[in-house]
């Protein structure tokens, strides 16, 4: 029976009816309220907090499943884990319309850059010089500009008019090299080359002086009003220089204008105003841009100055808000109603990223274009809907760029650590980077869940709402991983209330590959078993059970033939020989011999089975007909968002089994699977205990068929010690927490390498002097500093280091921060990165 995996569950309660795994869509698109003011329509908080929001119906039938009975009760009303308190975080553009967050920019960069609206850095300043060397740097270069001009208009320098006399007509000038002008024209001629050296004069003062790095450290760093009130001071003075003739501006600009227009120009005066208004405003214009005016009265309006969003790429045809690839297919219509719908507010940014992802999708299959197109003519933005009809998450937590994917978990510290480049900018994370796996070190405490594993979550359930992935996050009950509304299927192991179930074999009917899985659940972390044996023993009881009854056996009916109990094999060996199953009872009587033998592993089989027969989860794991467990192997078919919590208190190593369970269903499923378009992610909030050696091969293969995993550990002793080496290198993305251990820290220094630097070692030499006079100076200076003289010997070269120590993981990382590194399936790579996160 084809159910596409998505099949409920019956509780202890036999006549409770399987809950829906995905809600229908509704009978008419979700309401998107218009944006107020100042507000994007990603940082709305849809609807009233998780306590006062009425619970959604819960009897729709699943995927591909009618339903068979009557509508079961609602679910359990979700406790946030959080404060309820908390503001959602700002989005990427806050106040800005949806078709101005399409025209941002997003520039390619490396991998973990946040991209919206990245700007380069400026290069790099070299050595940073002292405020004193500044300031006396520019007073000399005044004082020797000073010194300049006033030997040139006191005739001291010699030959100084030979340039002008070698362009200007001889009989202008009084014969010799230092004679001066002898008509009207040569005096001109040297006022207006007066002016000019002048001009040069200053700007070569400015540059050797460094005038603007002074300007920019002592003025333009304490920002307004002291800005605009230092441009109008300096603007002030220049003024009066300049009226007063001490600055060589007005006389020039007079004889340059007579010489362009004539003499008979001055004669009115009205001709005469404007030229002086002119030099005015020429004057104060360069001081006016200094000291920024325009913005300071703007800001004093209440009206702000230009933003990113604002001085993007205008609204053309072929810019993004204007869906271009809908125009150039012919659906012009269609295109201008997803801009119509993006201007006026109507559509978010997962409607923006699920029609562009559905469109992409229907250019492979031309018949389904014109369904689509009319679908948006028809519904605008609620068109192609996720099947649950959702088109946001309640609440978001972090900053999200649905376009690209990304999500912002924190900015790169400014430290040594960081290349210059990525100091101060974000850092995200995306499903190319977590197609390579993630694994997160920390103690408790410092941030792994709500910092990191939450936004990734978030991220993941926004990509599944655009039809883009599917993600399944596992962690304790009432771990911070979102509310119940963010996830289409929610099952609480344990929990009386639980609408779901898992199924313990993944979902599969062959009987080798249920108890491979089902072995590694089991017994993987048992170093001295050999999960090969293991998943052999299951095998053999697993294959005649389901050829005798159609359906794997229960928890309690499993636990019986491991420990051998005899009415359990007498039952099983009658329905075989009833049924003629002979190869099934040469596996069962192999089985029967194989028993009780040294090394038989069906005894610690039977005890890690016991483990989940239990009376907390009576009704749970149920097999058989009526039995309608939610299956692993959905995710890689639908776009879906399911959460497990585990009865971690009171089942610590029960949740530690289901957790290597759920780890090993998931690499296989994922491995096996032949569609990979869809991006499939497994969340561990807590992974002790669950790696394995099988598990971590399947990691490594994720990669390869657009999958992933996140993992957190409290340390990396949680994982057996022949596992270190080969999981820290199967994860393309490693985070070591703040508080990691020195032990720990040496294992990520380790895996992240060594790098060349450059150190410099300085060596003082004590200074003999042979000369009387030399040693006199010598030991006064000895008498005055209290120390003897002497020189420095420096000495640069290459060394090869290690990118982080390990105590400077264990002891120099700030609260609040981790030490990432990231690399992408395309195998590119940034180095650690002290963050600040911020997610």
């Amino acid at each position: 029976m084809d159910d596409d995996g998505t099949r409920g569950v019956r509780g202890p309660d036999e006549d409770r009816a399987p809950g829906p795994a995905v809600p229908p869509p509704p009978r008419t698109p979700p309401r998107i309220p218009h944006p107020a003011a100042g507000t994007h329509p990603a940082d709305r908080r849809p609807g009233p907090p998780e306590e006062d929001r009425p619970a959604g119906p819960a009897s729709a039938p699943p995927l591909g499943h009618p339903p068979s009975r009557p509508a079961s009760p609602p679910p359990l009303k979700h406790r946030p884990a959080g404060p309820a308190s908390a503001p959602p975080a700002e989005q990427p553009a806050p106040g800005a319309p949806v078709d101005a967050w399409l025209r941002t920019p997003r520039p390619p960069q490396e991998p973990g850059v946040w991209r919206y609206g990245y700007t380069p850095p400026p290069p790099e300043e070299s050595e940073r010089v002292s405020d004193r060397s500044l300031l006396v740097g520019a007073l000399i270069a005044l004082l020797s500009a000073l010194l300049l001009w006033s030997l040139w208009r006191n005739g001291y320098l010699p030959y100084r008019l030979v340039p002008l006399k070698l362009f200007t007509p001889g009989e202008w000038w009084n014969p010799g090299t230092s004679g001066g002008p002898r008509t009207i024209e040569g005096s001109d001629a040297l006022t207006v080359y007066e002016a000019i050296l002048f001009g040069l004069l200053a700007y070569g003062c400015g540059r050797i002086g460094n005038f603007s790095e002074l300007f920019r450290r002592h003025v333009a760093e304490r920002g307004q009003p002291f800005l605009a009130l230092a441009a109008a001071a300096a603007a002030g003075l220049t003024q009066l220089l300049v009226w007063k003739e001490t600055l060589p501006v007005v006389r020039p600009v007079l004889v340059l204008v007579a010489s362009v227009a004539g003499g008979e120009i001055y004669q009115s005066q009205t001709v005469v105003n404007v030229i002086y208004a002119v030099i005015a405003a020429a004057v104060l214009w360069p001081f006016a841009r200094l000291g920024r005016w325009r913005e300071l009265i703007a800001a004093r309006r209440g009206t702000s100055a230009v933003t990113p969003a604002d001085t993007s790429a205008p609204a053309t045809a072929t810019s993004a808000d204007q869906w271009p690839e809908l125009r150039a297919a012919g659906w012009t219509d269609a295109a201008d109603t997803l801009a119509a719908e993006a201007r006026t507010g109507r559509m978010n940014d997962v409607d923006v990223a699920r029609l562009r992802h559905a469109w992409t999708l229907a250019t492979r299959r031309p018949e389904r274009l014109a369904p689509l197109a009319e679908a948006v003519l028809r519904t605008g933005g609620a068109a192609a809907l996720h099947p649950s009809g959702t088109r946001d998450l309640p609440r978001r937590t972090a900053r999200h760029d649905v376009l690209t994917g990304q999500v912002r978990i924190g900015r790169c510290a400014e430290d040594p650590h960081n290349p210059y480049v990525r100091r101060g900018t974000g850092l995200a994370l995306d499903p190319a980077l977590l197609g390579t796996s993630l694994l997160a070190v920390g103690p408790p405490g410092a941030g792994k869940s709500a910092r990191l594993v939450r936004p990734v979550v978030e991220a993941l359930a926004l990509r599944a709402l655009a039809g883009q992935a599917a993600v399944l996050a596992v962690g304790g009950a009432g771990e911070p991983l979102g509310p119940d509304e963010a996830f289409d299927v929610v099952v609480r192991l344990g929990h009386p209330g639980s609408a779901h179930d898992i199924d313990l074999y993944g979902g599969t009917t062959d009987p080798d590959e249920a108890a491979a899985v089902l072995a590694e659940g089991l017994v993987g972390d048992v170093g001295s078993l050999d999960s090969r044996r293991a998943a052999t023993v299951l095998a053999q009881l697993l294959g005649p059970y389901r050829a005798a009854h159609g359906h794997f056996p229960s928890v309690p009916e499993l636990r019986e033939l491991l420990d051998g109990t005899p009415a359990a094999h007498a039952g099983l060996r009658a329905s075989l020989e009833a049924a003629g199953h002979h190869a099934m009872l040469r596996e069962l009587d192999a089985r029967s011999r194989q028993a009780g033998g040294p090394g038989d592993p069906a005894p610690v089989l039977a005890d890690r089975v016991a483990l989940l027969d239990r009376p907390t989860f009576t009704g749970f794991f149920a097999t058989g007909p009526d039995a309608r467990p939610f299956e692993l192997r959905a995710l890689g078919q639908h776009p879906l968002r399911v959460r497990v919590d585990l009865p971690e208190r009171g089942h610590a190593e029960a949740s530690r089994l289901l957790t290597r369970l759920l780890l090993a269903q998931f690499t296989a499923i994922t491995a096996a699977r032949t569609d990979t378009s869809l991006f499939v992610c497994l969340v561990l909030d807590d992974a002790t205990h669950a790696v394995t050696a099988e598990t971590v091969r399947g990691i490594r293969r994720l990669r390869s068929v657009n999958a992933g995993a996140v993992l957190t550990l409290r340390t990396v002793d949680d994982v057996p010690e022949a596992l270190h080496t080969p999981l820290l290198g199967a994860v393309g993305c490693t985070a070591a927490f703040s508080g990691i251990t020195t032990w720990d820290g040496k294992r990520f220094a380790e895996a992240w390498g060594k790098e060349w630097v450059e150190t410099r070692e300085v060596a003082q030499h004590t200074v003999f002097a042979d000369q009387p006079f030399t040693r006199a100076l010598h030991a006064l200076r000895k008498l005055v500093t209290g120390k003897a003289v002497t020189t420095d010997a420096v000495t640069v070269r290459q060394v090869e280091k290690e990118r982080w120590s390990a105590s400077e993981l264990a002891y120099a990382v700030p609260s609040g921060h981790a030490v990432i590194r990231l690399a992408n399936v395309d195998g590119e790579h940034a180095p650690p990165l002290l963050v600040h996160l911020d997610g």
